[in-house]
C-alpha cells in the first residue's frame, strides 16, 4: 500500500506524512513545479513534480496508483478515476468517496459550471476549518489501520 497526495492545495498534507510514515507507509506528494521546495522530507515521502498543466497531477496519480493505495484529494474527477481503479480515496475534509456518492458529487459540480457558464454566480467550498482537520485526521488514522 502507498499514498498518494494531490498536494498542490492539500491543506493536510502535515497529518497524511506524520500518520503515513509513523505506520512505514510510503508517502508520495504529487505536486507542480511552481510548488517547488527544496525542504527535506522525512524518510519514507517522497515528492513528484509534474508540470503546471490543468491536470498533470490527477495524470501522474493515476499512472502510478494500483488498487488498495490511498489517495487524498479534493478533485472528483481525480477521485472518480480513482475508485474505478479499486482505491481509497479521501477528502481533506474528512470523508471517504465511494460508488455510492460520487456519481452526486460529480453531477452537482457540473451544474454549479453550467450555471456559473450562464452567468450566475455560484457558493464557493466553505472554509476549511480545525474541524474539517481532526475529522480527517481521524479517518485517515482509521483507514491506514485496517
Amino acid at each position: 500500500m502507498k499514498i498518494y497526495v494531490d498536494a498542490d492545495a492539500c491543506p493536510v498534507k502535515d497529518i497524511v506524512i506524520s500518520e503515513g510514515t509513523n505506520a512505514e507507509i510510503p508517502v508520495i506528494l504529487v505536486t507542480s513545479f511552481s510548488h517547488f521546495s527544496n525542504a527535506e522530507q522525512p524518510a519514507g515521502v517522497e515528492i513528484i513534480y509534474v508540470d503546471s498543466g490543468a491536470d498533470a497531477a490527477d495524470y501522474r496519480i493515476m499512472k502510478l496508483a494500483a488498487r488498495g493505495d490511498i489517495i487524498v484529494t479534493q478533485d472528483y474527477g481525480l477521485a472518480s478515476l480513482g475508485l474505478a481503479k479499486g482505491c481509497i480515496v479521501l477528502h481533506h475534509k474528512g470523508y471517504r468517496y465511494t460508488n455510492e456518492n460520487i456519481d452526486q458529487l460529480l453531477q452537482t459540480r457540473y451544474l454549479s459550471a453550467m450555471a456559473r457558464k450562464g452567468g450566475k454566480r455560484t457558493k464557493g467550498p466553505k472554509p476549511f476549518t480545525a474541524e474539517d482537520r481532526e475529522k480527517f485526521r481521524e479517518l485517515f488514522k482509521n483507514t491506514i489501520n485496517r
